[in-house]
């Protein structure tokens, strides 16, 4: 997989690459990382990349003229390339989208600043779009890096144990059950004894129901399509 990050602020982005299972990921060429620079493409004296916004409002928008040309040339180098736009205005990111996108062999992520992105770059050039969440950040470097984290780990050969995967939460509707380490008692407080005896039916029946729990008391909207998806499967 290559990932291509278009964001006026390069810093931001590479130093999550430096370490832990992406660093490992880029080492085994696994992941690649490349970045661009919108200034780099403005025809301005002074590679101005922002103007005032047409028709009034706060603050400055991205013009079209440099993302033009540096997209333009990005689908001239790879026409394979996915490009994804993050904004507050999208649909929602899930952990189904990860696993779709997992299998693309090139991703763009075009990260906004100022007020945002004129329309018309994302009207021509936007595979997608996408947003991580009801709130508003700085820019769009934090998103691009959310969803590539979250496509990566579905990337064969990123995780050191892929069957990790198959119980994380929102592979179902319900949200994983709650996980211990040892030791055994800390702090006065111990672990479920029922993971402690060996019983691997019985520890599967104590999760589901800690699971269900969880999914309960932080997302009860999962929980009822659990519930419906039990009764279709009667």
């Amino acid at each position: 997989m290559t990932y291509t990050f278009v964001t006026l602020f390069k810093n931001l982005v590479e130093g999550y690459f430096h370490d832990s299972i992406l660093s490992r990921a880029i080492a085994k060429n696994i992941l690649h990382v490349h970045y661009l620079n919108p200034r780099d493409y403005s025809d301005s004296k002074h590679s101005k990349v922002d103007d005032t916004a047409v028709g009034g409002g706060a603050g400055m928008v991205m013009n079209p003229q440099p993302l033009f040309d540096l997209l333009k040339d990005l689908k001239k180098s790879d026409e394979n390339v996915h490009i994804i736009f993050l904004t507050p205005v999208a649909k929602p990111f899930r952990q189904n989208d990860a696993k779709r996108l997992a299998l693309k062999s090139h991703i763009a992520f075009v990260s906004g600043r100022y007020e945002g992105i004129d329309e018309r770059v994302i009207e021509e050039f936007a595979d997608e779009v996408f947003s991580i969440g009801d709130y508003i950040l700085t820019g769009g470097e934090l998103a691009s890096l959310v969803i590539c984290d979250a496509i990566s780990r579905n990337i064969e050969g990123v995780l050191g144990n892929s069957d990790s995967l198959s119980v994380e939460s929102f592979e179902t509707p319900l949200l994983e059950a709650p996980s211990f380490s040892k030791p055994q008692c800390y702090e006065q407080k111990s672990v479920p004894s029922e993971y402690l005896k060996g019983n691997h039916s019985r520890i599967r029946s104590l999760k589901l129901a800690l699971s269900e729990c969880k999914t309960q008391f932080f997302r009860p909207d999962q929980l009822l399509k659990h519930r419906t998806r039990k009764s279709y499967e009667k």
